[in-house]
């Protein structure tokens, strides 16, 4: 199980990411790129709209789940059994 500490810095770096992908350029800079792949394994041939738009659904998905394991440690566990 990750301490609380882990779970904030994971799940902060994850949504700084996601913001900037959103917000300050990301997708322009990532359109067409391997890099893309932080994404999505499909994202290198999705344009910058794309990419916003899935960014933003695993935003909403960070949320949700770092709130989530904020009230229910048991489920801050990244693979099955390694609690």
């Amino acid at each position: 199980m990750l301490s609380l500490t882990w779970w904030i810095a994971i799940h902060a770096v994850e949504a700084l990411f996601l913001l900037w992908v959103l917000r300050w350029g990301g997708a322009e800079r990532l359109e067409g790129t391997w890099a893309s792949g932080f994404i999505s394994s499909f994202a290198p041939r999705w344009n910058a709209e794309g990419l916003r738009m899935t960014a933003l659904i695993l935003l909403v998905f960070c949320a949700i789940t770092f709130v989530a394991g904020l009230f229910m440690p048991s489920l801050r566990c990244w693979s099955s059994g390694a609690c």
